[in-house]
């Protein structure tokens, strides 16, 4: 284990039997409350947008806009919030997508990206894939590129990298964090 893993995973705390019970949920609140910490995340982030050419930082509501943000500023690129439908403003592209019991729906601007971006999707967790995959979609729909997904963590056990490898069309999926 790399000391930058170390430090992520001791900032994050586990709380049992939320939001239900049997659910262990990693809150990351501490890791974002450690400058350090936080620091060193946004720098790993920013590092794998700007290694896969990234034009763009595509953040996915909620947690995902407190990672997205500042990794955006560190790379230099601009940041687009990918949110749940109905909280934009003017002309969106909306994508709905599968939950464990029913579907969600996502929006982003249609003007905010273009045939000449590529963009890295970031979120604070992978978990069934199923929000990163319609992210991916809406990227493709306003005519950009994909140049990854990019995750502080990755709960393996659900195994969304599979069903997001397919959606990622090649582009490379990272996470900093397997558990």
């Amino acid at each position: 284990m790399t000391d930058i893993q170390e430090l992520l995973l001791s900032r994050i705390r586990d709380v049992p039997d939320y939001p239900k019970p049997g659910v262990v949920f990693k809150d990351i609140t501490p890791l974002l409350a450690d400058p350090a910490a936080f620091t060193a995340l946004t720098e790993a982030l920013a590092e794998i947008a700007l290694r896969n050419g990234a034009t763009r930082i595509v953040g996915l509501e909620a947690r995902g806009f407190i990672l997205a943000a500042p990794v955006a500023i560190r790379a230099g690129l601009g940041f687009i919030p990918v949110r749940k439908a109905g909280k934009l403003p003017g002309a969106t592209l909306r994508q709905a997508y599968e939950l464990e019991y029913g579907t969600a729906e996502i929006e982003v601007h249609a003007e905010d990206l273009t045939a000449e971006d590529r963009v890295m999707v970031i979120d604070d967790v992978l978990a069934t894939g199923g929000t990163a995959a319609a992210s991916l979609e809406l990227v493709r729909r306003a005519g950009a590129q994909v140049a990854g997904v990019a995750v502080l963590m990755e709960l393996a056990f659900l195994d969304g990298r599979a069903k997001l490898t397919r959606e990622l069309g090649g582009a490379p999926l990272e996470s900093l964090l397997t558990v």
